[in-house]
């Protein structure tokens, strides 16, 4: 029993390996099996097919994602909504940015640009609900239901400004766009894009309030 657990252990770490190298499709389950120092069969064994394996690999990303929403989500406990995106925005930042979790991230930008079966776990487990928690931090901002548009805009601005920090673009930082992930430059990098966040949050909302006085003067 010690020994299945051992090889069903080394052949899922050599699959993420693998498939956040080069993605599902470029991958065959003899690499994995020879990098893993595994019978072939013991992908049928343990994993039932190639999807299997893939799907338990990225499960692993996935749980990695829902553990930094939660610490995000624990960091900004009984504070202000501003208060609990800064917090959020470190804790996520810093995941983003560990080499630990470089293998992550990676298989998981391979999912999203080549989608497979395994697309509505990740989409139901781990992007939904990070979407859910920061639509209600930032409607709570503005007042507003989460599920409005204008609320769903302002989530895709303040994730656009983490781009620049954690996608390596080479031309980005010939640019000047180089980014050292210390604490310190990692505290900075939050309450800049949250500063930033909520002047542009508090400026989409006038219009928003001018219109809606608007309607009232009508009835």
């Amino acid at each position: 029993m010690t020994q299945d657990l051992e090889t069903r252990a080394r052949v899922l770490k050599a699959a993420e390996q693998l498939f956040a190298a080069r993605g599902f499709k470029d991958v065959t389950v003899r690499e994995i099996c020879r990098a893993a120092r595994a019978n072939v069969a013991a992908v049928n064994y343990h994993f039932g097919d190639k999807l299997g394996l893939y799907r338990d690999a990225l499960q692993v990303a996935i749980d990695a994602i829902r553990d930094t929403d939660e610490a995000g989500r624990q960091a900004g406990v009984g504070r202000s909504p501003e208060e609990k995106l800064r917090r959020y925005l470190v804790v996520f930042l810093e995941r983003a940015l560990s080499p630990k979790f470089e293998t992550v991230h990676r298989l998981i930008q391979r999912e999203i640009d080549h989608p497979t079966q395994a697309t509505d776990a990740l989409v139901e487990q781990a992007a939904r609900p990070r979407l859910e928690y920061v639509s209600a931090v930032i409607a709570d901002m503005m007042g507003r239901d989460p599920a409005e548009p204008l609320v769903r805009r302002c989530v895709g601005s303040v994730f656009a400004q983490t781009f620049v920090y954690i996608r390596k673009n080479p031309i980005a930082e010939r640019l000047g766009f180089v980014f050292d992930p210390t604490r310190e430059n990692i505290e900075a990098a939050a309450r800049h894009i949250t500063a930033f966040s909520i002047g542009g949050i508090r400026n989409v909302m006038q219009p928003a309030m001018v219109a809606s006085r608007a309607r009232g003067r009508e009835v």
